[in-house]
């Protein structure tokens, strides 16, 4: 009799854990940059080529999800993706600072540890994100940038690539015209770009995810502002400002005017308003995009998924390049604010 209810008891353990694990939810969140995108701004070839890639983008980390992988892993793995396309603003497609270089940053963070990478001022790694990892996982530091980061690179086995790699016409030409309007216009009004264009838009990629174990993941990849100058770093390598995750609260990538997302903390704010306000994460969010943010003249937009599987996509600008794909299978990529 010992036995029988003996069997029974493991018998119930084991179908709770293994139902448990099956009714999980795992999904996945990415941003490809938010600005001035408006219906209209590109032909019907060039919003088809966006929306294949970051499709393909969901489906690389959906596959690592799907099998049982790690957040960190899916994250990665999806901004891979749009780091080697040339549409996004991160790694092949990166702008051109003001000497006519590019210049990329990048950062990745595990909810589950708090551990964090992030790399800034790069010039040769074809995927940062995938030193962000290393810097994460192979040293004592949080942040490595320019020769030191790409030594650290070389010790760690990444292979180096010219910077002919990162070099686009269209970057290029964009560079040009933002060159042209300096000699018109003062500093700051280049800071913000052609408005009426879509090289306006803030091209930074990112994703957040959260894994059938239960941890949640973020990371960020960008090439920066157009024609920035002497050094600059934005939000996106910086945690807590444009990268942050944590699994008590949310796992949150940024895309914007960086300066406005450094000073207010932007990313590590909505997980302390979801922490310690006890509020949603949506209108976490909203309060720090909408209320905070943009009073001050900060534009831009967010990708956040909590730890119960919510997640939230508020931008404020004309548009955001963004998708999500769900335990189920389903998924959607938008572009467009009345989306």
């Amino acid at each position: 009799m010992k036995h029988v209810i003996h069997f029974s008891i493991i018998f119930l353990v084991f179908f709770k854990i293994t139902f448990a694990q099956s009714s999980t939810k795992y999904r996945l969140i990415i941003h490809g940059g938010a600005g001035q995108i408006v219906k209209g701004s590109m032909s019907i070839d060039e919003e088809a080529a966006y929306r294949s890639k970051l499709k393909e983008a969901l489906m690389k980390g959906n596959e690592i999800l799907k099998s049982g992988g790690s957040s960190l892993d899916a994250v990665i793995a999806a901004i891979n993706v749009l780091e080697d396309s040339p549409l996004f603003n991160a790694g092949k497609g990166a702008v051109f600072n003001s000497k006519g270089k590019n210049e990329l940053d990048a950062a990745i963070m595990d909810g589950n540890t708090l551990k964090a990478g992030a790399v800034a001022g790069v010039h040769h790694i074809k995927n940062p994100i995938n030193l962000a990892r290393l810097v994460m996982d192979k040293s004592p530091h949080v942040m490595m940038v320019g020769d030191g980061a790409e030594e650290f690179a070389v010790e760690q086995g990444m292979q180096l690539v010219p910077e002919e790699y990162f070099f686009s016409k269209n970057r290029y030409e964009q560079y040009l015209r933002v060159k042209e309007k300096e000699k018109k216009d003062t500093l700051k009004n280049i800071n913000q770009n052609d408005k009426g264009s879509i090289d306006s838009k803030f091209g930074t990629v990112g994703a957040v995810a959260l894994d059938k174990a239960g941890n949640l993941a973020a990371g960020t990849s960008t090439g920066g502002m157009t024609n920035k100058k002497y050094g600059r770093i934005g939000d996106s390598p910086i945690i807590g400002a444009g990268t942050y995750a944590n699994d008590k609260t949310c796992a949150v990538s940024a895309t914007g005017y960086g300066e406005f997302f450094i000073r207010n903390v932007a990313a590590y704010d909505i997980s302390a308003l979801v922490e310690y306000k006890k509020i949603s994460l949506k209108d976490a969010a909203v309060e720090v995009i909408f209320n905070k943010l943009l009073p001050q003249g900060g534009t831009g937009g967010i990708i956040a998924i909590d730890k119960d599987g919510n997640f939230t996509m508020p931008f404020s600008t004309e548009g955001m390049f963004r998708g999500y794909i769900l335990e189920d299978g389903s998924w959607r990529v938008e572009m467009y604010k009345d989306n």
